[in-house]
């Protein structure tokens, strides 16, 4: 119903410090069209894509394409979902908008806004592999019934590292986490050697917060923030 994610969209101030960074922990740039009337940047590991917004926008937000718009979202309005925004018309280019039980904002457009790069260019980052996007959340029973009947699959909750239950779907991994540790959603990241990772991320200048559930080891597991504001959690993976 949401059609098919394109990206993990962030008002980004100073795009160019937010490209840095994430082009010095190992993304690369794609090729961005000239949809936005404002600078307009995505980075991406291959997996995870990351749109830096220079306007105001809602962030972040999860943007999804859905082809014929107009006419693609009234499934979603006869499923009772309520518009925060909408621009439809035949001489805009046509968006609208709604959010989770959480406040997290959904963005749904008629058309890509880049051209993913070749992955022959992409190796992991620096962050390890993306599982990710984290949602934290105080009704994780609301949380599902929101996600499960726009195609998401959500499983059984998970009590370690800390209490979440992920919902899968075929581009994007959403973790519903029950923690009042994180109050924002987060880019979630694993490795089985992160210890080595988050090493080697310190003697580079990186600076890392253990703000973070009390029940992951900080020697393991750490905070990394971006310029503008988008925080990675960095975990130790068992396999």
């Amino acid at each position: 119903m949401l059609g098919r994610f394109l990206e993990i969209s962030l008002h980004t101030p100073a795009i160019q410090a937010s490209l840095e960074f994430y082009e010095s922990l190992g993304f690369v740039q794609a090729s961005v069209s000239e949809t936005w009337p404002y600078p307009y940047a995505v980075v991406t590991d291959g997996r995870l894509f990351i749109g830096l917004h220079g306007g105001f926008i809602r962030s972040p937000a999860l943007t999804f394409v859905l082809p014929r718009l107009a006419r693609s979202i009234e499934p979603l309005r006869a499923a009772g979902v309520s518009f925060a925004q909408e621009r439809l018309g035949n001489d805009v280019f046509n968006q609208v908008a709604f959010d989770d039980p959480s406040g997290l904002c959904i963005h749904l457009i008629e058309a890509r806004t880049f051209s993913p790069p070749d992955s022959a260019h992409i190796t992991t980052s620096a962050c390890g592999y993306f599982t990710e996007f984290g949602i934290p959340v105080r009704d994780t029973a609301a949380a599902r019934a929101f996600w499960e009947p726009l195609g998401f699959v959500a499983m059984e909750e998970e009590s370690v590292p800390f209490p979440r239950t992920p919902v899968t779907s075929d581009l994007l991994n959403l973790g519903l986490y029950r923690t009042r540790a994180l109050r924002q959603p987060v880019l979630s990241f694993e490795d089985p050697d992160m210890r080595e990772r988050l090493s080697r991320l310190r003697e580079r200048g990186f600076a890392l917060s253990d703000e973070m559930p009390d029940s992951l080891d900080d020697t393991t597991n750490a905070i990394l923030e971006a310029p503008e504001g988008t925080r990675l959690l960095l975990m130790q993976s068992e396999i």
